[in-house]
């Protein structure tokens, strides 16, 4: 059918983002295109695989440069806040970041997004930012999530948190679910549950990865370090809670950067029937309604307190479990799909 370029100068974070990228490649190789991918480490495609549980066709390829699409039909380009000037005959410019005082408004970004013929975010959090500072109309189009493959299994005394060990930009609030975990064994007695701390390693975070591993004294927490997708189910199956602090006691509006975009590992936590309690910020309020699908939490004495309410009502954890794996339907690889392809039109 033609020929697709896609750029992410973020690639080998394997973050969110980065399987978003991914699924989109995979959307325009399902529809005949031959996709080059700008990267100049080939193991990427395996260590791709690996992470996210997906086959990449044969009609995906890692190459040195795509020249900003130039002699291609269709350019994806991930944006790191500036406007780059792409040259494919159709160009799409995705935001998962709300980029925030870039000085978005320029002359020049005005003409270079000319040749812009959509623009992307990945939740409406993220338009919301990125309309406001570039003086655009984006699209929403949310991450897909491998939904069908992450099966609920026999339940555990387990709480998990996924997402990357790293506070450079966002606030993962790993801390703050380490001591609130603390406090719900002494003040609650949950001397039977485990904490689960899961994600990938950036470099340079080392040490905050260490100290997080020093406040683990005499309570039972479990560090997983890039698992696999494999690994992931496994975790997401048997965990009965997804907890998260992204974002806490940030100013969503001043600093919108530092909470959660959207929020990939809540929904496979959802599709594998574990019950959210998350922060109230950034894309988890698009994803979660309150008493129905999962939990908002304003504060630490709030995520104390609902855990342990959803312990001890009978029937409550089942019904909002069951609304989650409701829920996480609408972030499926087949909706995401459809939605591309519209834009593909």
């Amino acid at each position: 059918m033609g020929k697709a370029a896609i750029f992410n100068p973020y690639l080998d974070t394997l973050g969110g983002g980065e399987r978003y990228t991914i699924f989109f490649a995979k959307v325009l190789a399902d529809e005949g295109y031959v996709v080059d991918i700008e990267w100049k480490d080939k193991s990427m495609k395996e260590k791709i695989q690996n992470r996210f549980g997906i086959k990449l066709s044969e009609n995906i390829n890692f190459v040195d440069d795509i020249k900003r699409g130039e002699n291609y039909d269709i350019c994806f380009w991930i944006s790191d806040g500036s406007i780059p000037t792409l040259r494919a005959r159709t160009n799409f410019l995705h935001f998962q970041v709300p980029f925030k005082n870039v000085n978005g408004k320029t002359l020049l970004n005005k003409m270079k997004l000319f040749r812009i013929n959509k623009i992307i975010c990945n939740s409406n959090f993220t338009k919301k930012v990125i309309d406001k500072e570039y003086g655009v109309n984006s699209l929403v189009i949310y991450p897909p999530v491998d939904i069908l493959s992450i099966k609920s299994k026999r339940k555990e005394n387990i709480i998990l948190y996924v997402g990357r060990f790293s506070n450079l930009v966002q606030n993962k609030g790993h801390e703050i679910l380490i001591d609130v975990f603390k406090n719900l064994i002494k003040e609650k007695g949950f001397t039977d549950w485990k904490l689960i701390l899961a994600g990938g390693i950036e470099v340079g975070v080392g040490n905050y990865l260490n100290r997080l591993k020093t406040l683990n004294k005499n309570i039972n927490i479990e560090f997983v370090e890039s698992p696999d997708f494999n690994k992931l189910k496994e975790i997401y199956g048997k965990s009965k809670f997804f907890w998260s602090a992204a974002g806490y006691e940030v100013n969503e509006t001043s600093s919108p950067e530092k909470v959660e975009h959207f929020g990939i590992s809540l929904i496979e936590s959802m599709s594998a029937g574990c019950v959210p309690v998350v922060y109230n910020a950034g894309g988890y309020k698009e994803i979660i309604t309150s008493g129905e699908n999962g939990f908002l939490w304003q504060n630490k004495k709030d995520l104390i307190r609902i855990t342990e309410k959803i312990t001890k009502t009978g029937g409550l954890y089942k019904d909002i479990s069951t609304e989650a794996k409701k829920s996480s339907l609408k972030y499926s690889y087949e909706f995401f799909k459809k939605n591309v392809c519209q834009i593909l039109k």
